[in-house]
């Protein structure tokens, strides 16, 4: 009898555990759960822990939690001044409403390639608007973040929310590559050479400006000079007269001496005159050395005249005297 009644007990009892165990399921912290009843939504699960549904009727669907990542590929976008830039981007998203989530798209798959496409022609808008200068230079933060608000707009039917946006990296094609670096080059060479330009309009401006001082200080010292140089001669003037004007027989001995020493100077120094030349009058007479002796000029006498014959004239004073 007891053997009869143990095998229905056994039979009933894997049938409660098997059932206990088609009612039970985890949910992990990484995860959000979906209850479904013959693929009619019936709870949304977002809490982790141990929890229950129908068993052999009701199934789940889990879906992250987590920031997933996309990765669309290389695409081609042409800028609003029509260059063409080989745009390599990538997306973060995280599925906020797995409810909304399962109806639009059902699985992650499906997803991805939504958003790949959403993704592509959203960036491809955003930069067709946009020059090259904008998205290498610290415009690029605002261009993403559009990129990302518009997106976000597009995708909040599927329960998803994009967290981030960004461009890995942006390449010239080839055939551009070479066009945009012979400009660039001619843009900083003609920056230099305005460079260049302002420098050595600078450079003459302050040449000018130095050339201009030099002269008003060269003029100014020329006519001090001059100034200074009137009032020595006319010093040196007064001070000769005062001094010639006390021996006048030594004054004019003393211009005649200047004179003979400007008229002959030099080895080839020839002057070609009679020996009675008033030029010569203190040479006329030599002393008891040889030397020549200063003279007075000689007095006209009537007998010399009348004899026809030149006399040498008297010596009027001796060296001491002059």
């Amino acid at each position: 009898m007891k053997t009869r009644l143990i095998a229905p007990l056994l039979i009933v009892l894997g049938a409660l555990i098997i059932l206990g165990l088609a009612s039970l399921f985890t949910v992990h912290q990484s995860q959000q759960a979906l209850v479904l009843q013959f693929g009619d939504p019936k709870r949304v699960i977002t809490e982790p822990g141990l929890k229950f549904k129908i068993p052999f009727i009701q199934n789940v669907l889990t879906y992250e939690r987590r920031v997933l990542n996309l990765d669309p590929p290389t695409q081609r976008v042409l800028l609003s001044d029509q260059r063409p830039l080989l745009v390599d981007s990538y997306a973060r998203y995280r599925i906020v409403d797995p409810l909304r989530f399962y109806q639009a798209v059902r699985t992650e798959a499906v997803a991805a390639n939504r958003l790949d496409a959403i993704v592509n022609a959203t960036m491809r808008g955003v930069l067709g608007n946009a020059t090259l200068g904008a998205v290498l230079s610290d415009e690029r933060v605002a261009i993403m973040n559009d990129i990302r608000n518009q997106v976000n707009d597009e995708v909040a039917r599927f329960g998803i929310e994009i967290v981030d946006v960004r461009i890995r990296r942006s390449d010239l094609p080839d055939e551009t590559g070479q066009a945009v670096y012979d400009r660039m080059q001619s843009e900083r060479e003609r920056e230099a050479a305005e460079f260049r330009a302002q420098g050595f309009e600078q450079a003459q401006r302050i040449r000018a400006s130095a050339d201009r001082e030099a002269t008003v200080i060269r003029a100014e010292a020329t006519r001090e000079a001059e100034i200074l140089r009137g009032q020595g001669e006319g010093q040196r003037t007064r001070i000769l007269s005062e001094a010639f004007g006390t021996d006048n027989d030594f004054f004019e001995f003393y211009r005649s001496m200047e004179a003979y020493r400007e008229a002959v100077q030099g080895d080839n120094s020839l002057l070609v005159l009679q020996p009675d030349n008033e030029f010569f009058r203190h040479f006329n007479s030599v002393n008891s050395d040889g030397l020549p002796q200063a003279a007075e000029r000689p007095a006209e006498e009537p007998e010399a005249a009348s004899n026809g014959q030149d006399e040498a004239p008297s010596t009027a004073a001796d060296d001491s005297e002059e």
